[in-house]
């Protein structure tokens, strides 16, 4: 073809620019070429790669460092742990003084060495004499003694036999016999009613040992938020080392109250006939408490009386939808009517409860 020239030999095509127009194309690319072609794409693709694994191993840090920042507890591998429900919480009951900052505390013909009145509606204190110091209770630790063999038993229907030794205790018995076979339900009407130091050292040496039984009443102060109290025996009766102050016995009434409805049931009861069988004589308990006789709403709770305590009063009332919680320490013959005192007290006054700070009204 006229105007140009075959180059085959050299593996090129020479085109004529004059008279086609288009510059010359090369139409082969050495081997050599082509191999620095490929090593530039790999380099691209190690450093791609080197980058992407540097940031991976940066984000991978950074979760850590964040992760064990903000927990607030160990992290849970076990699915088991990890499914589980989160555990019951409890109300400790904590009770504002905002009542008597901002309202002077009435004078009273109240005698008690220590003395605490609540509103448990508005969590206030309406009325105090010494509540943080830990003193002799008296039969008043069988609140505790209860609900710890509530705990253990499990149901009010489980059957304890009577051992010998909880027979030999004195005073204030409800009458058992060694070897008889009650419900827990019957010898807690026993308890309360009678305020039967047999019925005490029963239950706490018939569903376990009475050494465990002690040691979880004082397990079972702590975990309800008591901080000035110690128990010795399941009955009350005075012993060195054991107390409770009068925060912590109005604490442990609120707290039998609202999560041992049960047991706040029999110690409202006036009188109980237990019926004869073949594991047990009658008996035909009658509550020490007068004050259910003859204060307008009382609801409870339990009377004591030691050498050491002296004349003690938890009285609980209802009165037009509130509910009050006294106790008076140490006042031997006059326990019951001082109570009755504070209460009339705290129903003519009527505190409110409010979220955030604190507030009162009188009228």
């Amino acid at each position: 073809m006229t105007g140009s020239r075959c180059c085959y030999p050299s593996a090129r095509i020479c085109a004529d620019s004059s008279l086609r127009g288009f510059p010359t194309v090369s139409a082969y690319v050495s081997e050599k070429g082509m191999n620095r072609k490929r090593a530039r794409q790999r380099r691209r693709r190690e450093r791609l790669t080197f980058f992407v694994s540097v940031a991976v191993i940066f984000a991978a840090i950074a979760t850590t460092v964040y992760a064990a920042h903000t927990r607030t507890a160990p992290f849970v591998f076990n699915l088991q742990s990890a499914t589980a429900p989160a555990p019951k919480t409890f109300d400790h009951f904590e009770f504002s003084n905002y009542w008597l900052a901002t309202h002077a505390q009435p004078s009273l013909p109240v005698r008690g060495q220590a003395v605490y009145l609540v509103d448990l509606d508005a969590r206030q204190v309406l009325w105090q004499r010494d509540p943080e110091t830990s003193r002799a209770p008296a039969s008043l630790t069988k609140l505790m003694t209860a609900m710890v063999a509530v705990d253990d038993a499990g149901s009010l229907d489980h059957v304890v036999t009577v051992a010998g030794e909880a027979t030999l205790v004195v005073p204030s018995v409800m009458g058992l016999a060694a070897g008889e076979k009650l419900t827990v339900r019957e010898l807690l009407y026993g308890l309360f009613l009678d305020s039967g130091n047999d019925a005490a050292e029963a239950l706490a040496t018939g569903i376990v040992p009475r050494d465990r039984f002690v040691r979880q009443m004082n397990q079972k102060a702590k975990s309800i938020g008591l901080t000035a109290s110690h128990f010795v025996t399941p009955s009350g009766l005075d012993a060195a080392g054991h107390g409770m102050s009068a925060h912590d016995l109005v604490h442990a009434a609120a707290y039998l109250d609202t999560y041992y409805p049960d047991l706040a049931t029999i110690a409202a009861t006036k009188d109980m006939a237990i019926a004869a069988t073949s594991t047990h004589k009658a008996f035909y308990p009658h509550n020490l408490n007068r004050l259910l006789w003859t204060y307008p709403g009382a609801t409870g709770l339990k009377t004591g009386l030691t050498d050491n305590a002296g004349g003690c009063m938890l009285a609980t009332a209802t009165r037009d939808g509130r509910h009050l919680v006294v106790v008076v320490l140490n006042d031997t013959g006059r326990s019951t009517d001082d109570a009755v005192v504070l209460l009339n007290y705290g129903f003519s006054v009527h505190p409110t409860r409010a979220f955030g700070p604190w507030s009162a009204t009188a009228n």
